[in-house]
């Protein structure tokens, strides 16, 4: 429910889910990553050697170095695109306390290129750039398209990014460091750890499960495969 400004309450009947939040793609992006190249590093490795400490030490070295390495360039992407966000939001800011008249004028004619006839979006403008807080967030909301009080957090973003892949590393490792012996265990709880992946993306996409689930399976496959060719090549000797 919200206040229509009449004394009545407006009734909300949907919600939507958070789009901008700094943490959702560096985790989906960080636990399919983790899933397919650990996957596909362990399969490279086993199709080489039937050593199974070497295989461990591989995937442990693999979880590791992507972890560290998809935190650290995801605290570096968000940090560099907060900064650059946050250099704008400041010349905005400037103009907002130098040139306030031009400023209100600037936002009443954003409103008209929207559709709002011009008085409305003047008046609008107006009562707006009374308080210069809410004239900046207008400001940045329709001109540059963030929220300079809802920035993304680099913090966030790394620490996401660092915990998905570990996961998603994990689930290839896990057999081989309790000693089981063959790719096979391996392969199948990756396999359908990808397929479940898939699926679960489909809850924030408009694709279906078994589509998003399929195509994430079909990837994490072919890299797997194309990986174990070509261990299997080099420890045979072929290469």
């Amino acid at each position: 429910m919200t206040d229509t400004g009449t004394g009545t309450r407006a009734e909300i009947h949907h919600q939507h889910r958070d789009v901008n939040g700094g943490w959702l793609r560096p985790a989906v992006f960080g636990a399919m990553d983790g899933l397919v190249s650990n996957f596909a590093l362990i399969a490279g490795v086993a199709g080489g050697t039937a050593e199974t400490k070497i295989i461990a030490l591989a995937g442990i070295a693999g979880l590791a170095a992507g972890a560290f390495s998809m935190a650290g360039g995801e605290y570096v992407s968000v940090a560099s695109q907060r900064e650059l966000a946050q250099a704008e939001i400041d010349v905005e800011r400037r103009e907002i306390e130098r040139h306030p008249e031009a400023e209100q004028e600037e936002l009443a004619q954003l409103y008209m290129r929207r559709g709002v006839d011009p008085s409305t979006a003047r008046d609008v403008a107006r009562q707006i750039s009374r308080n210069p807080e809410h004239a900046l967030r207008a400001h940045a909301e329709a001109e540059l398209g963030v929220d300079p009080y809802d920035l993304p957090s680099p913090v966030l973003a790394a620490v996401s990014s660092f915990l998905s892949f570990s996961v998603g590393a994990l689930i290839p490792l896990m057999p081989y460091l309790f000693g089981v012996r063959g790719l096979w265990i391996s392969a199948i709880a990756s396999l359908i750890a990808l397929f479940a992946a898939g699926a679960v993306v489909s809850r924030v996409t408009a694709r279906s499960w078994w589509f998003s689930g399929l195509r994430q399976l079909a990837v994490g496959t072919v890299a797997a495969a194309l990986t174990w060719g070509l261990g299997s090549l080099i420890g045979s000797g072929g290469l």
